[in-house]
């Protein structure tokens, strides 16, 4: 019998609303910008993250209204995730979408939001915001999506 304790275990179909939300392990990284080769369909990381993303914490400043503030904004959805080729590999929601565990800097494992950030997995320290970063192509980076 699997341990209730450690819902984030549980197959993703089977979350409410509130773990769903939960499993987020604010790397901010999904909010990051990124180009695509017209020709190949390729895409390329960028270190220039949406005006909403505080960078700090990986979170966005205001998640209920931020589909009024951008428009494109993705809604992450149990059903679409498979679809989301943009989002970092180590993103909880891809990881628990494919049955792996999550990692060892997740909070849900080490019991702190600053892990993500000591294991240099979020956005702090090395993005820039879009408000001030001028043009994408000037911003490349060579991260992993």
């Amino acid at each position: 019998m699997p341990d209730k304790s450690r819902w984030w275990d549980q197959p993703l179909a089977a979350l409410d609303a509130a773990q769903w939300e939960a499993l987020c392990d604010g790397c901010g990284r999904c909010c990051l910008h990124k180009l695509e080769d017209a020709d190949t369909g390729e895409l390329y990381p960028t270190n220039v993250a949406c005006k909403l993303l505080d960078r700090k914490h990986g979170r966005c400043t205001d998640y209920p209204n931020r589909k009024k503030w951008v428009a494109d904004c993705v809604q992450l959805s149990k059903d679409k995730l498979e679809e989301l080729e943009w989002l970092p590999g180590t993103c909880a929601y891809r990881l628990r979408a494919f049955g792996e565990p999550l990692h060892d800097w997740h909070y849900l494992e080490s019991g702190s939001r600053e892990s993500v950030h000591e294991a240099g997995m979020s956005t702090r320290g090395w993005t820039v915001s879009e408000v001030d970063a001028g043009e994408l192509e000037y911003h490349l980076v060579d991260r992993d999506l």
